[in-house]
């Protein structure tokens, strides 16, 4: 069977049986999975297959390199290629560098492997979420949002660079301007999973994505906190077809 562009992963793993096993399980569910045992041959195969991709799998322990600076160096090729990071540390830490450095999520290593495939789909799903007759374009403050494309031009017009979760996340604040949007509700409808009480992860990614918009983070004016509630995009926006 050939399958479609864009349904290959490139996972990178130090423990081979981790990488067959998740191997199998993906070309189960119509995934083309390629592996890497390390940073050099991850490098090697995203060059290889980088136009084919549609998310990288990073484990943070390699021998050769960490999945940090793995991270980095998809970020500034691949800016819009999904990454989730694998960790086995029970500590925030390593889950909120890797989203600072523009991981799109993260999961705990042991892992089950239907909870990984059903992250992977929930971002596959939303990279195309513009329903048929939706208009396109959605204007802010001199930025313009394409919903088709999954770019955001400044009041420049120059582009600025977003990751997948970035897009997400602003396309979510967008599309409800004006309205409370609490902290369960942004961490379903941009992670498909629920908010844990010490989750840090959606705060780390308003951050991110306050820094992207030129936003104030400690006056913001675009994206503001709603303390105890959750957050507002608190500027009027013109949505249109072209």
């Amino acid at each position: 069977m050939n399958l479609p562009r864009k349904r290959t992963i490139l996972a990178v793993d130090d423990d081979q049986k981790t990488r067959q096993l998740l191997k199998l399980y993906l070309e189960k569910h119509q995934y083309v999975v390629q592996l890497a045992a390390d940073g050099e041959s991850f490098r090697s195969g995203f060059e290889r297959y980088r136009d084919e991709l549609s998310l990288v799998i990073l484990d943070v322990m390699l021998p050769d390199t960490d999945g940090f600076a793995l991270c980095q160096m998809v970020r500034q090729r691949a800016p819009m290629l999904p990454i989730i990071m694998l960790t086995a540390s029970a500590d925030d830490t390593e889950r909120i560098v890797g989203l600072e450095l523009g991981a799109d999520d993260y999961i705990g290593k042991p892992y089950n492997p239907r909870e990984l495939l059903a992250r992977i789909k929930a971002i596959h799903r939303r990279a195309g979420m513009v329903g048929e007759g939706a208009p396109r374009y959605l204007s802010f403050a001199g930025f313009r949002l394409d919903r088709l494309e999954r770019t955001l031009s400044a009041p420049d017009g120059e582009k600025v660079t977003l990751t997948a979760m970035d897009f997400d996340l602003l396309r979510l604040f967008a599309e409800h301007p004006g309205e409370v949007l609490d902290r369960a509700r942004l961490m379903e409808q941009t992670r498909g999973r629920d908010l844990g009480p010490t989750d840090r992860s959606l705060d780390v990614q308003v951050s991110r994505l306050r820094q992207r918009l030129g936003d104030d983070g400690k006056q913001p004016s675009l994206i503001k906190t709603v303390r105890a509630s959750g957050y507002v995009f608190s500027v009027e926006v013109q949505a249109s077809h072209d």
